[in-house]
């Protein structure tokens, strides 16, 4: 079984660019994307997988993630996959002992930029950079599945 911890943040300044160490580009479609859990399919340059996660509290989470042959993964993406696909880059910062990944995101979610670190425990330290703004950890309008069905660009409200 797979188990993934994660915190995420908003950003307070754009203090992280200057340690970015490796930049991918990615592309996800969702399968199924309800309130406790997701099944998408991710290319991100030469590798294509699928992923499924489910979450109770924003934090703690199962994961299982499958390489797929890149052909299949297209055809999920044009045939199947809900719109809009997820389009980002995602920068890696390496802080402390911990990676950090910044998403920034394109298309729909234009303008929306978040930081992720992963944990072995809930309650493991991290050094907080002075970068980093409000965690969203628990706020579900930021996991990326529910940003394939209310993107970013049509929230009513400030983030």
């Amino acid at each position: 079984m797979g188990i993934e911890i994660e915190r995420k943040f908003l950003l307070a300044s754009d203090g992280w660019r200057q340690h970015v160490e490796k930049t991918l580009e990615m592309r996800q479609g969702y399968l199924s994307r309800d309130a406790q859990s997701s099944v998408r399919v991710r290319i991100c340059g030469e590798q294509a997988d699928i992923n499924i996660k489910s979450t109770r509290d924003g934090i703690h989470r199962l994961e299982y993630e499958y390489a797929i042959p890149m052909e299949d993964a297209q055809e999920l993406m044009k045939h199947v996959a809900h719109r809009p696909v997820i389009e980002k880059k995602r920068h890696i910062v390496h802080i402390g002992r911990h990676c950090w990944e910044i998403d920034e995101f394109y298309g729909e979610n234009e303008g929306l930029v978040v930081a992720e670190v992963e944990l072995e425990a809930v309650d493991e330290p991290y050094e907080r950079p002075d970068w980093l703004g409000r965690e969203v950890s628990t706020d579900a309008r930021y996991y990326n599945s529910n940003l394939s069905k209310l993107p970013y660009k049509y929230w009513k409200d400030e983030a």
